[in-house]
């Protein structure tokens, strides 16, 4: 079991680390909506053709067709044209710095729509973790020449942030009722890919294909390990761990984004930044540490 959880965690972070840079690789003559759909379009497809080769391809239950299709929406819709705007105005490391604080918005998700109580910790991490936010963009605001631009990077990041947090929550409640991450993600991946190609339809945008060798590479990376591999391991872990445990993969693949984007767009640490990121993970930290009432329960 253990052993189990470890490897998707390495697996998450790995993947996930790697593909924020990825995305700003998708910007180009491709359409964003398109792109998006092109990448979850393709994912959908292999999901399908193992799920059938399994023999494990399954219609889902009338009582969870809709479940399905908002998690469509929530992660693979709405959330990516956030992300993918949002790598317009600021660095992927910080997008994926804002991503980490998911932790903090699946307890209070889950609080909302579960009525889940929220602890002492949770309200401390998100605290901290806010604060680690401020001192993280303080250093993009004072070198921007736009600041509406970054302030705009910061919001669609949220805004994304958010999304995913409520599918985390649609996910957990369709394992809740027997049903696999593979199926239900197969199935949400094309209802997700189906509204921006229709949207996309509706909005008069060019079907253009980028078919330079770089959008491609990025492309396949994104739609198998980062899309097919990466939601599929993370979808167990919340299955197995719940939400609020498996967001923890996102406190540790930031740091492997930011390393990339220093290296490929020319990111630049500063001390105030660096404590912004340890900051976020103090947050993140908090709102998994169990209260002491709790620790001592559970050794008596």
């Amino acid at each position: 079991m253990r052993i189990m959880n470890a490897l998707l965690y390495l697996v998450v972070v790995f993947v996930w680390g790697t593909t924020w840079f990825a995305i700003k690789l998708q910007l180009g003559p491709s359409p964003v909506a398109l792109s998006i759909a092109w990448r979850f379009g393709l994912a959908a497809i292999v999901l399908f053709g193992l799920l059938a080769w399994r023999r494990q391809l399954k219609v889902p239950p009338r009582s969870a067709i809709s479940t399905v299709a908002i998690q469509g929406l929530c992660l693979f819709c709405v959330n990516f044209l956030c992300f993918y705007n949002a790598s317009r105005y600021i660095p992927t490391g910080l997008e994926a710095v804002v991503f980490s604080t998911s932790t903090l918005w699946n307890a209070i998700n889950a609080r909302i729509f579960m009525g889940r109580a929220i602890a002492a910790n949770v309200i401390a991490g998100s605290v901290v973790g806010l604060m680690g936010l401020v001192a993280l963009f303080s250093p993009e605001f004072a070198s921007a020449h736009d600041h509406g631009a970054t302030v705009l990077g910061l919001m669609l990041s949220l805004a994304g942030t958010l999304c995913f947090s409520a599918g985390n929550l649609l996910s957990a409640r369709l394992q809740a009722q027997g049903l696999k991450p593979a199926q239900t993600n197969a199935w949400a991946m094309l209802f997700g890919a189906l509204v921006l190609l229709l949207g996309g339809v509706a909005a008069g945008v060019p079907f253009v294909l980028d078919t330079r060798p770089v959008y491609l590479g990025a492309l396949l990376w994104l739609a198998i390990p980062g899309s097919v591999i990466g939601f599929t391991a993370y979808l167990m872990l919340v299955g197995r761990l719940g939400a609020e445990k498996a967001a923890y993969c996102t406190v540790l693949f930031p740091l492997v984004a930011l390393n990339i984007s220093a290296w490929m767009e020319g990111y630049h640490w500063t001390p105030v930044a660096l404590a912004g990121v340890m900051l976020v993970m103090a947050g993140n930290w908090l709102v998994f540490r169990k209260p002491r009432a709790s620790r001592q329960l559970a050794t008596t």
